[in-house]
């Protein structure tokens, strides 16, 4: 099961316990691109600091596959602007 699922899980069945705010906070600092305190991730047990890890990994990752996917995005839509923009090309001599 991915990390992200775990958590997901884990906040929506316990909103109120210490563990479940802290992976929040993790989660919301990671999408806002702002920072959470790595006192906040020590108060977490042993295998929620580890999911936390886990969602750490798995969003560097997500970063970069979806850094990959805009790259595609972009590269087919000059492409594909190049071929409308080119001047028909003389037929070849034979």
């Amino acid at each position: 099961m991915l990390a992200i699922k775990k958590a997901r899980k884990l906040i929506e069945a316990n909103p109120g316990e210490p563990a479940a705010q802290i992976i929040t906070a993790l989660v919301l600092a990671l999408e806002s691109e702002t920072s959470i305190s790595v006192a906040q991730l020590y108060k977490l047990d042993d295998k929620r600091f580890k999911l936390a890890l886990e969602i750490l990994d798995e969003w560097r990752l997500d970063r970069h596959y979806a850094s990959k996917l805009r790259l595609i995005d972009s590269s087919t839509f000059v492409q594909e602007f190049n071929a409308a923009n080119t001047p028909p090309q003389p037929p070849a001599k034979a």
